[in-house]
């Protein structure tokens, strides 16, 4: 199986005990056995031969799709760097999710896979597939499990970087050298869309770029849209935008004086004793800002907390027909995409942006995309109810790093796995979820 035969080692503490060294028939993370059968049934394969381009020619020892899914499920199992790709390609786990071809030659090494995504990838027409195969990849699942409401949340984070890298700037917001991304998420944790920006651009720079066409894709299937956003894109032209196209949506604004004193009598502390619990208190007011074309309905929030002097107070501008405590109950929702943002970062090395060239680092960020929507439609259509709400954190940790020996028989490959998280009836359970999906249509 690749390894030449060597003698295992004897210990003296137990001489019944022996050690060997059996790398390319033992695995560590045998859950992702499952994320590759959900992907087959999903479609990808079709999605990769239709959307992205080999310009290697005929003479090419590992198919295009093998490259992708190595480079893809290295980051949903937490290998943030190519450099993990020589000993992974010996084992049995990324060379069963590939096709026959590597099952007994082994996966790609460090320097083709490096090649790979800083080259064949890079190229205009495959950065443009990779975007594509993700938000395809989402609406073959949208048409097994989503309702006729679509939320989406928009939101900005940082990327820190230590290096040279090409368009990284000084944010002094972050006070760091960075890459500043726009990522979208959908009401599921899907990232139905993201950008790799410059350090130094403004939060919600490029809105229109991602917001817009998933709206018109959204509508376009009858469904009805709504969209939350922080302060950072309280922008008129927004508001216009999405009433024009009779999308609802509850985006949080800055407190200035004149709102205040439109909801004067709310802000003086109770009288009496100061409650253990919180004391809130909401109010709608219709507001013109200066630079708004018209006024609009603002919901605010006054929360007094035992032990502080001043009420915390917050403002969102809204065009839901609901009432005011729904409203801010709804807004509040959206941090749980801060949520799947941190999960991004910390699950599938979101932050390892590490290349020289912008376009490199625009690959990279696209490729952990992809390992994260796998992670959370795994999580999402596939996991039993009393694990489905774990983050890709704890899948990482409990389900794809399980062990396994690869066997080898005249007709068949065996992959034993430990049973530890991973139970034997847990797998049987999350097969009869991803067998029972109806295939999507192409």
């Amino acid at each position: 199986m690749g390894e030449t035969q060597k003698h295992p080692f004897q210990l003296s503490f137990n001489p019944s005990l022996k050690v060997d060294f059996q790398g390319s028939r033992v695995t560590s993370d045998g859950g992702l056995i499952l994320v590759r059968e959900l992907d087959e049934r999903l479609g990808f394969s079709e999605l990769i031969e239709h959307h992205l381009a080999d310009f290697r020619g005929k003479n090419t020892q590992l198919p295009l799709a093998d490259l992708l899914r190595q480079s893809i499920y290295s980051r949903l199992a937490g290998y943030e760097d190519v450099n993990d790709a020589e000993r992974l390609a010996l084992d049995p786990t990324f060379r069963l999710i590939g096709s026959h071809r590597i099952w007994e030659r082994g996966a790609a090494l460090t320097s083709r896979l490096q090649s790979f995504e800083t080259e064949l990838l890079t190229q205009e027409k495959n950065l443009a597939g990779l975007a594509a195969i993700n938000r395809e990849l989402i609406a073959k699942a949208e048409t097994i499990d989503s309702s006729q409401r679509v939320v989406l949340d928009m939101d900005s984070t940082e990327i820190p970087v230590y290096g040279e890298q090409e368009q990284s700037s000084y944010n002094g917001h972050f006070e760091s050298t960075c890459y500043h991304p726009l990522l979208m998420f959908n009401g599921e944790g899907d990232c139905v869309a993201a950008k790799l920006r410059p350090g130094n651009v403004h939060s919600a720079e490029d809105w229109e770029e991602l917001l817009l066409p998933e709206v018109n894709r959204q509508q376009m299937l009858g469904k009805e849209v709504v969209f939350r956003a922080d302060a950072a894109f309280a922008k008129p032209e927004i508001y216009e935008a999405l009433e024009e196209r009779g999308v609802k949506y509850a985006i949080r604004i800055p407190a200035n004086d004149s709102l205040e004193r439109d909801i004067a009598e709310l802000l003086p502390r109770p009288v009496g004793r100061p409650s253990h619990t919180p004391v809130v208190w909401y109010k709608g007011v219709l507001y013109q800002a200066a630079s708004w074309k018209t006024a609009r309905r603002v919901v605010a929030k006054v929360e007094f907390h035992a032990g502080e002097l001043f009420p915390r107070v917050g403002f969102i501008v809204t065009n839901l027909a609901m009432p005011s405590r729904a409203v801010v109950r709804f807004y509040n929702k959206r941090g749980t995409a801060e949520q799947w943002i941190k999960e991004g970062k910390q699950a599938v090395k979101m932050t390892r942006l590490s290349c020289h060239r912008f376009r490199s680092n625009q690959v990279r960020l696209a490729l952990s995309l992809l390992a994260y929507n796998l992670g959370n439609l795994w999580r999402r259509l596939a996991l039993p109810r009393r694990i489905e709400n774990w983050s890709l954190t704890s899948l990482q940790q409990r389900l794809v790093k399980t062990g396994g020996r690869l066997v080898k028989h005249a007709r068949y490959y065996w992959l034993l796995l430990a049973e530890g998280h991973l139970t034997r009836g847990r797998f049987a359970s999350m097969m009869r979820r991803i067998t029972i999906l109806p295939l999507p249509a192409s």
